[in-house]
């Protein structure tokens, strides 16, 4: 049996979380699919050998075990996610991610089509808080308009990435950023703040390179058919953009932004009342497998942190800390190692959370900072993971037209955002310019 060690923590205490991570990653290898096992199975396994394991009764287990479950930030999390999953169907019911992708399209010079889907992808992630909904309504357009246009695919495809990645990153509604605020406590609009002044001039810099290209481009222009769409649909992302940069809160945010999708929705005639109901519903059953992840991993932390585990990775990550510049990149690597073994940028966020928040604590550090470093350290590794959804989804999308090597080379914001993230680190003056501007 693994007891709890004192003072340094407790090494062994850390299997059941090994066991979890190992599971999850060996059944992806084995099958080659990475999203083949459940996530909450592949938990379900640990807390099955963190019971197996750990000293004290089954009742003692049992009562830490709910209580991680049930804890007030785990709880708060996972209704947010309800809240974001029905805003995101209901959202999608009316016509609004068609209507932001035709409206990019259809304004769209073909020189200018690796900038267009650049921004056309920024916008429908941070609107939606998902990076994989909005590979997965853009990507077989941006294929065709490639391939039918004499565009390059590999830089098409890299824009798609990038601008994905830049609004899962930076959206209040995506899983990341709420997993990445519960962790350690700071209200959404702070972190969106933080995080755009990093973010943001790597998105400068990722559009003035793609307007340059757009700009010295010899493609010869192609007639796209124009789609129709209802401008109507697109306001509710507008809206729920709007109202969390202006600091209401996030689950009255969601819940405005829901009720105005489904008025659109019900004057426009493409939803009824009990349609309306049914959306709200299929929202809430999307966001099943998170809402179980992180109830159980929250649960397993707190049998891990009990038995010593997360003091043992505490006393291990406090020992390589020699500033609150180390003690930031030591957040973003341990962060980052974890989405490299599982694959799972929220996952990763969840399982290293509350080390980060303890961290955070002992070196005085900006909580807000904090939040935007888990973040954007765990988006940049999935984003550049050969395994990853978001990469598997683009290189399904191009029918073997394109490599891994291509698509990741053409990838610019991930480079450019990881620079500017190591600038706001390690560079004093970053802390002081973002402090006098917020």
């Amino acid at each position: 049996m693994i007891q709890n060690a004192k003072n340094n923590g407790n090494p062994f205490a850390l299997i059941p979380l090994f066991i979890f991570i190992t599971t999850f990653l060996g059944v992806g290898i084995f099958l080659n699919d990475f999203y083949a096992l459940p996530s909450p199975v592949a938990v379900l396994v640990g807390i099955i050998a963190a019971f197996l394991l750990f000293k004290n009764s089954t009742q003692e287990k049992v009562n830490t075990l709910i209580d991680g479950c049930g804890e007030s930030k785990i709880m708060t999390m996972c209704l947010i996610y309800l809240l974001a999953g029905a805003f995101a169907v209901v959202s999608k019911a009316t016509g609004g991610v068609d209507a932001v992708v035709s409206l990019g399209i259809n304004n769209i010079d073909v020189a200018y089509f690796p900038l267009g889907i650049f921004l056309i992808a920024a916008f429908l992630s941070t609107a939606t808080g998902t990076s994989v909904g909005a590979i997965v309504a853009i990507g077989p357009i941006a294929v065709t308009l490639a391939t039918t246009s004499g565009a390059s695919l590999p830089l098409i495809s890299g824009a798609l990435l990038g601008g994905s990645m830049l609004g899962d990153n930076l959206s209040m509604i995506s899983d990341t950023t709420i997993a990445a605020t519960q962790s350690l406590g700071c209200k959404l609009k702070d972190k969106f703040k933080i995080n755009l002044f990093i973010a943001l001039p790597a998105a400068i810099v990722t559009i003035a390179l793609f307007f340059y290209l757009g700009l010295n481009s010899e493609i010869v222009p192609v007639t796209i058919p124009v789609n129709d769409f209802n401008w109507l649909t697109i306001l509710p992302y507008v809206l729920v953009i709007v109202l969390a940069v202006i600091g209401v809160n996030v689950f009255s945010t969601l819940i405005i932004g829901t009720l105005f999708a489904g008025l659109i929705g019900y004057f426009s005639g493409d939803l009824t009342l009990m349609v309306f109901a049914q959306k709200i519903y299929e929202g809430f059953t999307s966001m099943t497998e998170i809402f179980l992840l992180s109830m159980l991993s929250g649960g397993l932390a707190a049998m891990v942190e009990k038995a010593g585990g997360i003091d043992y990775v505490l006393f291990q990550v406090k020992k390589r800390i020699k500033s609150k510049k180390s003690a930031q990149m030591g957040i973003g690597t341990l962060v980052g190692l974890t989405n490299l073994a599982i694959a799972n940028n929220t996952v990763s966020i969840v399982i290293t959370g509350t080390i980060a928040k303890e961290i955070n604590d002992e070196y005085q550090l900006d909580a807000r900072k904090t939040a935007t470093i888990l973040d954007i350290f765990s988006c940049v590794i999935q984003g550049i993971l050969p395994y990853g959804a978001q990469v598997l989804l683009i290189l399904s999308f191009a029918n073997g037209q394109l490599n891994f090597f291509d698509l990741i080379s053409n990838a610019w914001y991930h480079l450019l955002l990881l620079i500017f993230t190591l600038l706001a680190i390690y560079i004093n003056f970053w802390d002081k310019w973002i402090n006098r501007l917020i």
